[in-house]
């Protein structure tokens, strides 16, 4: 179909447009820099917010958990090198990573926040605030 357009056609610009777009997202890359990233799922209940990250093969000292002002900030350092000595390498590779993802949450009792890595998936428990009573009833005397 896109063979039958002629280039002089006003729809030529849109499908260069779209296969511009197309190819941003595609490129090996692109692709790279998007899925260089955790995947990160946040549920809330009536009394926490749940956040669970998937993190395989990173152990726990590679990862930091801050939260300051509400901003709740996951950043992991993964460095991974091959330390053979026995072989003698003509080329020798190593990874090194750094992801942060950051997001917010108000109101919530910053002090009892908790947090678990187990299988390769990071809990994190934020428990809300609880409400206090503004409400008081007044006997009438």
């Amino acid at each position: 179909m896109a063979n039958l357009i002629r280039k002089n056609n006003s729809l030529s610009r849109y499908n260069d447009f779209y296969d511009m777009v197309d190819s941003f997202f595609n490129s090996p890359v692109e692709k790279d820099v998007f899925e260089s990233s955790f995947k990160l799922d946040v549920a809330e209940d009536d009394d926490k917010f749940l956040v669970e990250a998937e993190m395989p093969g990173i152990d726990k000292d590679s990862i930091d958990i801050d939260f300051d002002r509400g901003q709740l900030t996951l950043t992991v350092n993964s460095h991974t090198e091959n330390t053979d000595e026995k072989k003698n390498y003509i080329h020798k590779e190593r990874k090194s990573t750094r992801m942060t993802r950051t997001m917010y949450f108000g109101d919530i009792d910053e002090e009892n926040i908790q947090a678990k890595l187990e299988n390769g998936i990071l809990e994190i428990e934020i428990p809300k605030r609880k409400e206090e009573k503004t409400n008081k009833k007044i006997e009438i005397k």
